[in-house]
């Protein structure tokens, strides 16, 4: 066969067998390595190294999207030094993902506009580029969410996927008091998750007044109970982001 139908036929092969990687750069490594001497274990390393990588990262990508961020947030562009009350050591720690391992949970705690959300999105990045699924819901769509599931006789499966997860966030726990119905809905979520797979909550209320969310003394004091066994708490009462940028874009400038 000609070296041309040599190089269609790898072509066809390569894409067969899903290395499209190798596929797009066996010819630019081949004269790389032949320039500078190397042999055909190097060629066939640098090709499967560049196929790994890529896959690597594609993976990673689909993880980031089926999670539902809200936005995409990272360590790398949070102020800490505007919210000194954060524990920024814990945080950094809690990123290398070792909580997870142990399926231990982190409350966010503190006042609105801190960062919690921003704190909880970047630790569920985080994850997702360590090979972690995760998924992120608002507590109070996630609730709706599964009222709706209930009507349908879908709840089984939603569980089902809810365990598939080693991270859960709920987010802005407290905005919105819950049903009887909805609490027992959320402390389903918590109870199942505990001990099998991790939750990060952010919250705008201590935990002596949760009971105005979940309407049950009963209720809450389990879901605390489950919540709180294993658990780092990141407590954020400075002020908020948004009021801070309010006030400035009201200071008149100066000389005015």
């Amino acid at each position: 066969m000609s070296t041309e139908g040599n190089r269609l036929l790898l072509g066809h092969h390569l894409g067969k067998l899903r290395l499209p990687t190798i596929r797009r750069e066996w010819e630019g490594a081949a004269a790389s390595c032949a320039k500078e001497g190397r042999d055909y274990g190097a060629f066939l390393l640098q090709l499967t190294e560049r196929e790994l990588i890529e896959r690597e990262q594609r993976a990673a990508q689909r993880r980031i999207k089926s999670a539902k961020f809200p936005l995409i947030k990272t360590l790398e562009n949070f102020d800490f030094d505007a919210q000194p009350s954060i524990n920024e050591m814990l945080v950094r720690q809690l990123a290398g993902g070792q909580y997870l391992d142990a399926r231990e949970n982190v409350l966010l705690i503190g006042n609105s506009g801190t960062g919690k959300t921003h704190l909880a999105t970047a630790l569920g990045f985080a994850a997702c580029t360590q090979g972690r699924r995760v998924r992120f819901w608002g507590a109070t769509a996630l609730v709706t969410h599964m009222l709706e599931a209930r009507e349908a006789r879908d709840l089984k499966r939603f569980f089902a996927q809810v365990g598939k997860h080693e991270l859960i966030i709920l987010d802005e726990l407290g905005y919105v008091p819950f049903t009887k119905a909805g609490a027992e809905l959320l402390f389903e979520i918590v109870s199942r998750a505990y001990e099998c797979l991790s939750l990060i909550v952010t919250t705008n209320l201590p935990f002596e007044q949760w009971t105005e969310v979940m309407g049950s003394e009963r209720l809450t004091g389990a879901m605390l109970d489950r919540l709180t066994h294993r658990v780092h708490i990141i407590e954020a009462n400075g002020e908020s982001y948004r009021l801070k940028d309010a006030r400035k874009r009201r200071k008149p400038p100066k000389g005015g």
